[in-house]
């Protein structure tokens, strides 16, 4: 039997991206499902958070351009709560693969944390689904259109492989911003401890924080996600949900 696959991202259900990736379902044959955010939802993590305070959300029917046999829809709710009402049935029978993205920039770093499009990945596999998040590493100013064609490549040489995995297995999938015969070959990699892109907070006023990304020079830690994509690696981490920290528990607790 094909698997079932929930299609959903974190840029929105006009993305480019999420077309790219559910089409590569598609093209196996693959019972295929895109349940994306209405809007934007970048940086929500696996948050539960839905349009209302009521915890329901609104589900609006789409069809989506080459797609006309996977049913679409735009959801009112960030992807982690995207992905676990999949999981738990809200969209007909449950997934069995949850793929995530293209995002539009890398996720990359343990910054992933923060990360709608891993979020969503990380949400279906704590609920017994397989989960690959995907991301191509546009850069903050883009001066030509994203190879959407080279991350969907990737993705479908990789889905195989996902598949085969155990329940609960996480993929983190970046892809050099360059057409597909300019890649170079997919490796294993840490996550770094740092990216190219990180976080910068600025007081404006007494009333105001702006959080905003710049771009950081200097030398990358070898071997890791942000260091081989920078070189024009596809990089593959495989991910843990939350977990014991075994070593920390084996010690002895006062009182």
């Amino acid at each position: 039997m094909s698997p079932r696959v929930l299609v959903t991202n974190d840029d929105g259900i006009d993305s480019p991206g999420l077309l790219a990736l559910a089409r590569c379902a598609v093209d196996l044959g693959w019972t295929t499902l895109v349940a994306a955010p209405a809007a934007e939802a970048s940086g929500t993590s696996a948050g539960l958070t839905a349009a209302t305070d009521d915890r329901t959300f609104a589900v609006e029917r789409r069809t989506l351009d080459g797609l006309p046999g996977a049913p679409a829809y735009a959801v009112a709710a960030h992807p982690g709560l995207i992905a676990l009402t999949a999981c738990h049935g809200g969209f007909g029978d449950r997934p069995d693969l949850v793929l995530s993205g293209i995002n539009r920039g890398a996720n990359i770093g343990r910054a992933v944390l923060h990360s709608g499009t891993v979020g969503a990945a990380l949400t279906g596999s704590i609920n017994g689904a397989r989960a690959l998040a995907v991301s191509l590493d546009v850069p903050l100013d883009p001066t030509a259109p994203p190879n959407w064609g080279t991350a969907a490549s990737v993705v479908a040489g990789l889905l195989p492989l996902l598949a085969s995995l155990e329940v609960g297995a996480v993929l983190n999938v970046n892809v050099p911003d360059v057409p597909a015969d300019r890649l170079l070959p997919a490796r294993w990699a840490r996550l770094a401890s740092y990216g190219r892109v990180r976080s910068k907070v600025t007081q404006v006023d007494d009333g105001t924080i702006e959080v905003g990304n710049v771009v950081v020079d200097g030398d990358l830690e070898p071997g890791t996600d942000a260091d081989l994509l920078g070189r024009g690696h596809v990089t593959v981490t495989a991910l843990r949900s939350v977990h014991e920290d075994d070593a920390l528990m084996d010690g002895e607790l006062p009182g």
